[in-house]
């Protein structure tokens, strides 16, 4: 197993905080909304993991951004729908937003 890196890390901790706050969604949504969240968030890592043994990385990094913009948008709509409240929604912002960072650094460096 290759070294785990820090964007794998960061992700996985997104990942840990994230369960329990999907678990509390309404039943409804349980099955619908929060099924289709944690896909994405198991998705992201699953790509992450593939980009550290790839030669390929540009296209998995880029699929990566586009997951972590569907990943926005659903939990956008869990505020709005007042599923999470203001500082968790917050926090999964800054994560996310690092986590766009770190993903945009090793897609400029895979081009070099």
């Amino acid at each position: 197993m290759k070294t785990i890196t820090p964007v794998v890390e960061k992700h996985y901790q997104l990942i840990l905080w994230m369960l329990p706050k999907i678990a509390n969604f309404p039943k409804d949504q349980r099955f619908l909304l929060a099924d289709r969240i944690e896909s994405i968030l198991l998705e992201i890592l699953e790509l992450l993991i593939e980009a550290v043994y790839s030669k390929n990385k540009r296209e998995l990094l880029i699929k990566v951004n586009l997951k972590l913009d569907l990943l926005r948008f659903m939990m956008r709509i869990t505020k709005d729908m007042k599923y999470i409240n203001l500082k968790s929604y917050d926090f999964f912002c800054q994560s996310t937003i690092e986590i766009g960072r770190m993903v945009g650094g090793w897609l400029k460096s895979s081009v070099l």
